[in-house]
């Protein structure tokens, strides 16, 4: 009997999201390589299993824009079938051992933690310009460009509009550009017999494709096994599987298994669901803002759910939000002590705060925000502290501290939500007449991205609007 893994939603949240992708360009010129090997043959030939009912297909769906090729079932599948298992051999992963030195390892040293997606890069990198790699039949199939933001012309990435993702943009593009010199630096004198990347140049462009092929396509999964039995997390590119698109309402599910007589771990894709004849098969890959969908996989979610829009918190922004919802407060610029000391509970305040907050989402409006507001509008010491942290920073709360001062927490975040909208330098209606007008795709997707922030920001202020109008029919009833 052998001993099955599942891994849920949650786990296969990214370190930045990992999870896997389909081909996800929507202006890449195809393959690497014009006529590619059949990966589904490939598969099967080295030992995997692909279920008879799955082709690869050209998914043509209007959203997300970009889809390209993915597997599609050509019968209905029932569920709880195995649909793709790939032995132990068909992960590409990058793992370095203790103590273990060569010059990809040291140059993978050299990366944040952060850019994760570059370690296993370079990896892919070394596989690509290897002779007779096992992994060849897979890379060929790669698209030859991907269509993520750091390939996006300069006047695209400013149509993007938001600065929180020009400055991650921005910030990758400036890691490609240094990382590019320490890889020459590091080669220069290397024979060619010891040079990881067979003598071949490599520069920002293929730092940049190989880095954006991993961050679209990797999963962490469970990979070597410590000596108590538990599993170290690894990131891995998984042929065929990577095919796979996303849903928030996914078709299927991985599970990883050990082989029945030996401890070779095993990567299965399972139909979570009945899959019906030419419906495409979908995983989650994870509960992610648009932001990170359009960097790592380089699409956008229509009304996604977990869209939000990130502001700092700040004292100056919260007078100038306060003062043009009519809200008198100089309690964000000064607050008493005992403010202060809420404030730090929260992380909003101190040496170590972070100051980084959000409205959308599913949380509609971050519970610290929302908390440091209903503290800093009422100067009711007392009543404030009879109140829990978690109840201040609920959103379900029925105005913890009296609807006098839920009121004006509601008109302050409306306001900052109208500030917000004031820093995209285009409406709404400018941007979807732009899309009826013949764009390039990467104008397109940066247009398209925008609107849904836009969109988002609308949809909150109608929300907290509806609830402001709760609160005041309340207490008008009250006050009768």
């Amino acid at each position: 009997m052998s001993s099955r893994m599942m891994l849920m939603a949650t786990s296969l949240t990214h370190v930045r999201p990992l999870a896997c992708a389909a081909a996800s360009a929507s202006f890449y010129s195809g393959r690497l390589v014009p006529y590619p090997p059949d990966l589904m043959k490939w598969v099967r030939r080295e030992g995997g299993f692909v279920h008879q009912s799955i082709k690869i297909a050209y998914l043509e769906e209007e959203e997300p824009k970009g889809l390209g090729l993915g597997l599609v079932a050509s019968e209905d599948i029932p569920k709880g079938s195995d649909l793709i298992t790939l032995p132990q051999h068909f992960p590409l992963r990058f793992e370095a051992k203790d103590g273990e030195s060569s010059i990809l390892i040291d140059l993978a040293r050299r990366i944040p933690e952060e850019l994760w997606a570059m370690k296993l890069g370079l990896k892919l990198l070394q596989e690509r310009a290897k002779k007779g790699s096992f992994w060849w039949p897979y890379i060929s199939n790669l698209p030859e460009t991907y269509s993520v933001p750091i390939f996006f012309p300069g006047e695209d990435i400013k149509n993007l509009q938001y600065a929180p993702l020009l400055h991650q943009v921005n910030k990758r593009c400036r890691f490609l550009l240094e990382f590019e010199k320490i890889v020459k630096k590091e080669l220069e004198n290397v024979r060619l017999d010891d040079h990881p990347f067979g003598g071949q140049d490599i520069d920002a462009s293929s730092l940049g494709w190989a880095m954006s092929a991993v961050s679209s396509r990797a999963f962490l999964l469970y990979g070597s096994e410590r000596p108590d039995g538990t599993y170290i997390d690894a990131p891995m590119m998984l042929p065929l599987i990577d095919m796979c698109n996303h849903s928030f309402t996914p078709n299927a599910e991985i599970v990883q298994e050990k082989e029945a007589n030996n401890e070779n771990m095993l990567v299965k894709v399972i139909a979570g669901a009945q899959i019906k004849r030419n419906d495409p098969l979908e995983l989650n890959y994870g509960c992610l803002n648009n932001d990170l969908f359009l960097l790592d996989y380089g699409f956008v979610i229509p009304s996604n759910p977990y869209d939000c829009i990130e502001l700092k918190y700040d004292p100056a922004l919260l007078d100038a939000a306060s003062m043009a919802a009519g809200v008198s407060s100089s309690n964000f610029s000064s607050p008493s002590p005992w403010q202060q000391r809420i404030l730090s509970q929260l992380n909003l305040d101190g040496e170590n705060a972070d100051p980084k907050v959000r409205i959308g989402g599913t949380e509609l409006v971050e519970n610290r925000l929302l908390a440091a507001l209903r503290v800093l509008l009422s100067n009711d010491k007392e009543a404030v502290e009879k109140q829990d942290l978690d109840t201040l920073k609920s959103i379900t709360a029925e105005a913890p501290l009296g609807t006098s001062i839920e009121a004006p927490v509601f008109r302050t975040i409306i306001a900052l939500c109208v500030i917000a909208l004031g820093h995209f330098p285009t409406k709404i209606m400018e941007d979807e007449s732009i899309l009826k007008q013949t764009v390039s795709p990467t104008t397109d997707l940066a247009v398209r991205y925008r609107i849904q922030k836009k969109s988002l920001i609308v949809d909150a202020m109608r929300d907290l609007t509806r609830r402001f109008k709760s609160l005041s029919s309340k207490e008008s009833i009250t006050t009768q």
